[in-house]
């Protein structure tokens, strides 16, 4: 996706405990993992502009992440058919010269159509989207999965507010056009 905004860029994976805090939201939980994603890499990174980005489904209330394997997606797609789901996006531009960040967190409502277990096997056989929040993979065929998507970044979906990123770098003094 930064590709798309011709910005320059490495990427260096973060080693981070992703589990959330006990009590914490899925929006506080997004953007306190986008920060720490970014801190954690910083160190290598002396005098630069460090994206963290990660992503939290929130379900009646309940913390949605990524499935990790083959059967916690099937129980997942099987409690998210027909329903809706509020994926959070949190971004973070941490600046390693000075320590200062700017954060935020984007909502995107996902609305699942009805799922029988042979279209989520199929789905999941080709996908297989076990690193994905909420088993999602939007950008591919998990668009078949959905009857609805409301939020202001389409790009939130997949994984990167880069409206919301943009204004980040604009305020930091980055000019991209």
């Amino acid at each position: 996706m930064l590709e798309r905004v011709n910005l320059p860029f490495t990427c260096h994976a973060p080693d981070i405990d992703e589990t959330a805090l006990p009590g914490e939201s899925a929006p506080t939980l997004a953007a306190r993992l986008s920060l720490a994603k970014a801190q954690a890499v910083a160190g290598h990174y002396p005098d630069a502009l460090i994206i963290g980005s990660d992503q939290a489904g929130d379900h009646h209330g309940k913390i949605i992440g990524k499935p990790g394997n083959h059967e916690a997606a099937v129980q997942q797609l099987q409690r998210l058919s027909g329903d809706t789901i509020t994926l959070h996006t949190g971004v973070a531009l941490y600046d390693t010269a000075t320590g200062d960040f700017q954060s935020a967190v984007e909502p995107f409502v996902v609305e699942f159509r009805q799922l029988d277990p042979a279209l989520i096997e199929r789905y999941l056989k080709t996908e297989q989207p076990y690193q994905c929040c909420g088993s999602l993979k939007a950008e591919g065929l998990g668009i078949a999965l959905l009857t609805r998507l409301t939020g202001n970044d389409p790009n939130t979906l997949i994984g990167l507010p880069l409206i919301r990123l943009i204004d980040m770098l604009y305020d930091a003094g980055v000019t991209l056009v």
